[in-house]
């Protein structure tokens, strides 16, 4: 796979994490639906967290902003979600500008470029920028799946990006149909 295929993967999950943000109040993008309290725009946060480090310190490119919330100091899971101060078009932003970063980095190094992982176990850290990539886009699509599931509880609202939800085209009673039908086979299974 080329590094353009790989750089398309990433970018199609960075835009389906940040399509289930679109049309929420500041409250839903915000609000805590599991008890280890993922967020919506926690999620962004994060993701923009870590692929910072990724694409900056592993290959001597750090990205020059500070995150607070990451530093050695931040309390636990600072990164997962937003302060009352921090707005969704700050944190938006950000991410965007680590793309600019990421992206700067991805298209200057060959995919055989070395890199170093600080925050690995030794032996694992030395890392390729193909390796990186790999890294990157199942980690953004991991979020972008707890984001999808976000967002289903919130409004319904399910899939990989509006227009193209990848599910069966059923009407609300179907659904409804469906879900009844997985139930009770987990229940009847449960039982057994």
């Amino acid at each position: 796979m080329s590094k353009a295929d790989l750089h398309r993967y990433l970018q199609a999950g960075r835009d389906a994490l940040l399509w289930k943000l679109e049309g929420l109040s500041e409250y839903d993008a915000r609000r805590p639906l599991v008890p280890t309290g993922t967020n919506l725009l926690g999620l962004v946060k994060h993701v923009a967290s870590v692929e910072s480090g990724y694409f900056g310190v592993t290959f001597g490119r750090p990205f020059e902003e500070p995150m607070p919330w990451i530093g050695e100091d931040a309390e636990p899971s600072a990164d997962t979600w937003a302060t009352p101060d921090e707005s969704r078009e700050q944190i938006v932003a950000l991410y965007r500008r680590v793309w600019a970063h990421s992206d700067a980095t991805i298209e200057a190094l060959p995919l055989d470029a070395a890199g170093q992982v600080p925050w690995w176990s030794a032996g694992h850290r030395d890392v390729t920028l193909h390796r990186i990539l790999i890294h990157m886009i199942a980690e953004t699509d991991r979020h972008a799946g707890h984001a999808d599931i976000i967002r289903e509880l919130i409004d319904g609202a399910a899939g990989l990006h509006q227009g193209n939800d990848n599910l069966p085209a059923e009407d609300k009673a179907w659904w409804a149909s469906h879900y009844d039908r997985v139930e009770r086979a987990a229940k009847e299974a449960g039982d057994g």
